[in-house]
């Protein structure tokens, strides 16, 4: 896992030198609109998110819950394209030091054009990529691009993945590895799996220094329960839920509950 000169990785690490870990704060662009959907992401670093994930709506999101995927629908259907993404990161990027990545499925990358991707981000001011269902192995290209670019590239790992593809995630990976803490869908769950500690026991003996759980994560308990053993904590239904629920004024006060979380004392 290649650390060097990653601000998500320093900033996670930061995060938790200072406190218990980091909280990492999904957000879907485009949603309810564009413009709110930047003012949200300047509202989660604002309100203790230590990195934004930002996410690209995309018309088969396979992986999100029905909450992400009902904010990406209207997102595409008040026409969302992916420069407009570019833009809102690059607005994003210069009202906060908080850092931005960008979680997309892989076939929007491929249809741009990796390397023009790769360039359009770092010119915009993004950190990197989640790609959620793309694996090491197939990766060759973007591997190249976030090398040459600088992007951190984070990669998932799931319970049921063996230990030697637990390893090409954490050689593969610069930023975090994005421990995935149930299988199936995102969505906020009553209880945070306990295959998500076996999990980053895993990925830590595999070489892994930066880890996050995802998936299920929805009150500040929890985040404080995941950083027990991990280095941060990825919260997405929840916030998306607060925004569509009470706007820019409901997801602060979400965030700032969360990230409350983050101290372990």
């Amino acid at each position: 896992m290649s650390a060097t000169g990653s601000p998500v990785e320093a900033a996670i690490a930061s995060r938790t030198a200072s406190s218990g870990g980091a909280l990492i704060g999904y957000l879907p662009a485009g949603f309810p609109d564009l413009r709110t959907s930047i003012e949200a992401a300047v509202t989660l670093a604002e309100n203790g998110v230590d990195v934004i994930e930002f996410g690209l709506p995309y018309s088969d999101p396979v992986m999100d819950g029905p909450v992400i995927q009902a904010a990406t629908v209207r997102a595409l259907a008040g026409g969302f394209r992916i420069h407009d993404g570019f833009e809102a990161v690059a607005e994003i990027a210069s009202r906060t030091t908080v850092p931005v990545l960008v979680m997309t499925y892989w076939n929007p990358v491929v249809q741009f054009g990796v390397d023009r991707f790769a360039d359009e981000l770092k010119a915009a001011g993004g950190a990197g990529l989640i790609t959620p269902d793309l694996v090491p192995d197939e990766a060759g290209d973007w591997l190249a691009a976030s090398e040459r670019t600088g992007l951190d590239r984070v990669f998932l790992a799931a319970p049921s993945s063996t230990d030697a593809r637990l390893v090409r995630a954490v050689e593969s990976s610069r930023g975090f590895v994005y421990a995935v803490s149930t299988m199936g869908t995102t969505g906020a769950r009553h209880d945070v799996d306990r295959a998500a500690k076996t999990l980053v026991g895993r990925l830590r003996a595999a070489g892994a220094t930066s880890t996050c759980v995802g998936l299920g994560i929805s009150t500040a308990a929890q985040v404080r329960e995941v950083l027990q053993y991990a280095d941060g904590a990825i919260v997405g239904s929840a916030l998306v839920k607060a925004l569509a629920d009470d706007g820019l004024d409901g997801l602060a006060t979400a965030a700032s509950r969360l990230a409350a979380g983050c101290t372990l004392s």
